[in-house]
């Protein structure tokens, strides 16, 4: 073999190594996208679950009486908000 062959024999070996990584590395990509979105879930999930307990616990100090006056405002607002929003939603439905 002359000296081209070798270069050209050497270039197409660290070609291969560099495919072989490549696709390494695009399997490992995909499978951390996939652990990523899985975690963005759980986070929401974890998110709703927090809201909802937080609910609850202003609930349960509606019917306890132990509510402070910022909080009974604070009950007021998301009461009021959420019958605007089923208002809205009525007049959607009766158009």
């Amino acid at each position: 073999m002359n000296n081209t062959e070798q270069y050209l024999k050497r270039i197409q070996e660290k070609l291969q190594r560099l495919l072989k990584s490549h696709s390494v590395l695009e399997k490992e990509n995909a499978k951390l996208k996939n652990e990523l979105d899985q975690l963005k879930q759980q986070d929401r999930n974890y998110t709703e679950k927090i809201e909802d307990l937080k609910q609850q616990v202003g609930v349960l100090k509606l019917n306890a009486g132990e509510m402070n006056e910022t909080d009974k405002k604070e009950i007021e607002k998301k009461i009021n908000s959420y019958i605007k929003e089923i208002d809205r939603c009525i007049a959607l439905l009766s158009n």
